[in-house]
């Protein structure tokens, strides 16, 4: 499901604030795999038994808090490139040796679409910090969307995650995965001469 909000909220309108054709064409594939993410697992979902309701917004299930605030502008779509897909991109590494094989293998198939999305954000951040104007604006968005990213990994003391670890599903607790993130998410934001808002990590 937070596919198709990622997809909905910030990927389409995305389209709208790219500064060029080219930058339109890039996100367009971005929004379009997206998409495809969410058709992908959903049809995984399906095959499981899981009613098609229970996969899509407006069945009870709140997508992630960060889905609650629209884009507003391109230098906000490079910031959730950069820094929430490199947190996707964590979710689904733990997934390519999970012991349910369909699972696995859309995680396989899944990874290289993801890292595409990163780089997205990579590539974008470094046109956006030749200027001191761009870098600020970039750096402003950062400091909106980070502190809603480590929780993306869940609490420290899920059941689920429990779960899923005992049967090989996941790899790593949530703890793990979530410290892992904010050491890879500041190594990336330095590399642009940015910096992470601190945040009281999640409980």
């Amino acid at each position: 499901m937070n596919e198709l909000y990622g997809a909905q909220v910030f990927d389409e309108p995305a389209i709208a604030y790219a500064p060029t054709p080219y930058a339109k064409w890039l996100t367009c594939r971005v929004a379009m795999e997206e998409y495809g993410h969410h058709v992908r697992f959903k049809q995984l979902g399906v095959q499981m038994g899981i009613p098609e309701e229970r996969m899509v917004p407006g069945a009870g299930k709140k997508p992630l808090s960060i889905f609650a605030f629209p884009l507003k502008t391109w230098e906000e779509f490079v910031a959730i490139k950069l820094l929430a897909d490199l947190a996707e991109i964590l979710q689904v590494e733990d997934l390519l040796h999970c012991t349910f094989h369909p699972l696995r293998n859309l995680a396989r198939a899944t990874m290289p679409e993801e890292r595409f999305h990163a780089q997205f954000g990579e590539d974008f951040s470094a046109e956006l910090v030749k200027t001191p104007e761009g870098k600020a604006r970039l750096q402003a968005a950062v400091n909106e969307y980070y502190p809603y990213l480590p929780s993306f990994f869940g609490g420290s003391k899920s059941k689920n995650n429990e779960i899923f670890r005992k049967w090989k599903i996941k790899q790593r607790t949530n703890d793990e995965m979530r410290q892992d993130y904010v050491r890879r998410a500041t190594e990336v934001a330095a590399k642009y001469g940015l910096t992470l808002p601190e945040i009281r990590q999640a409980a």
